[in-house]
């Protein structure tokens, strides 16, 4: 029944940021499973920093994935890894944001509000509140 109380009080935000870097993660997996099939249906990815070899982008979109989800387990455990890879995620999203916003206006406008929105939740969640939170969750 503790576990229980302690899912219940958890901060908000930091359930949102945490939602927010699994679907990041499991984003990333089907998006590097794709890489690594080598599938025809992908942009041209030639003139990136991994130039066009598919299966080094798999294993990057991969590896994001992994981080992502550590950091998801992070967040939801009260680590400090979630925190601070919820924030280099944020400011590269948002800066990725202000990169696409003459091609892509709208994508731009959403990915900056939510990333904003993340790290906001996660700036303004004292660490101190988290871990008492846990801390009564769990009966001590």
């Amino acid at each position: 029944m503790s576990s229980i109380q302690g899912y219940a009080e958890r901060t908000g935000w930091i359930m949102f940021a945490a939602i927010v870097m699994f679907a990041v993660g499991f984003y990333r997996i089907i998006s590097g499973i794709s890489y690594l099939a080598n599938s025809n249906r992908l942009n041209d990815f030639s003139s990136g920093i991994l130039g066009d070899n598919m299966w080094l982008w798999g294993l990057w979109d991969l590896g994001i994935a992994a981080l992502a989800i550590w950091a998801a387990y992070s967040l939801l455990g009260g680590g400090q890894y979630g925190r601070v890879f919820t924030y280099l995620w944020g400011i590269m999203v948002i800066w990725n944001g202000f990169l696409i916003i003459g091609p892509a206006p709208w994508l731009a406008l959403g990915s900056i509000t939510l990333a904003s929105l993340v790290v906001w939740g996660v700036a303004t969640t004292p660490v101190d509140r988290e871990m008492a939170t846990l801390d009564r969750g769990m009966g001590t």
